[in-house]
């Protein structure tokens, strides 16, 4: 086991993606959120200081690029929960954004972090979709670890990259070509 130092989740692919790109394996930055802002201070000509801002429009995904030829737009997130993935972490407006990806063929998925366990997942859109269903239907507000590591991919921490989440990417298209077939 490599000690992680409590590094956040969003460092390590930032990590990762650095390597990505410096070794031109894939091009993959994390999305600004866009911010409109209303009051600055100027307490000295070379310190503003935002005073007051907000969000112009709902974020959708928190990172999108290109890997060998293919769109990858993906969510990324935490939760120090030890048994479940709390589907509260994901709005609306995100499915609404992933679903037209994956519509149009883009590779879509959520990189999962529980942090007691130090484990990460990636859970393709296309398998997160009937969890999100039946919560919107009454049903469970979480997603368990157990249904997690059923439909998802395991991603081991390592030196270089970081978090290899192309790895479990081209297993996820390898998986969706013999689907397809």
């Amino acid at each position: 086991v490599l000690f992680r130092s409590g590094m956040s989740l969003e460092k390590d692919i930032e990590r990762s993606n650095q390597f990505y790109m410096k070794h031109r394996r894939a091009v993959i930055h994390k999305k600004p959120t866009p911010v409109q802002v209303v009051h600055v201070d100027y307490p000295k000509r070379s310190q503003a200081v935002i005073k007051e801002a907000y969000f112009r429009t709902p974020s959708t995904t928190d990172y999108n690029g290109i890997y060998q030829g293919y769109h990858i737009d993906f969510e990324a997130k935490e939760t120090k929960n030890k048994t479940s993935f709390p589907l509260q972490n994901i709005h609306e407006h995100q499915v609404r954004h992933m679903s037209h990806v994956s519509e149009q063929g883009g590779i879509v998925f959520l990189l999962i972090r529980f942090k007691v366990l130090d484990d990460v997942y990636l859970l393709p859109f296309k398998n997160f979709l009937p969890f999100w269903e039946r919560c919107q239907q009454g049903g469970k507000k979480s997603i368990s670890v157990e249904e997690i590591q059923e439909n998802s991919y395991y991603i081991p921490y390592q030196y270089q990259p970081r978090l290899d989440y192309l790895n479990a990417v081209d297993k996820l298209i390898l998986d969706e070509s013999e689907d397809r077939v």
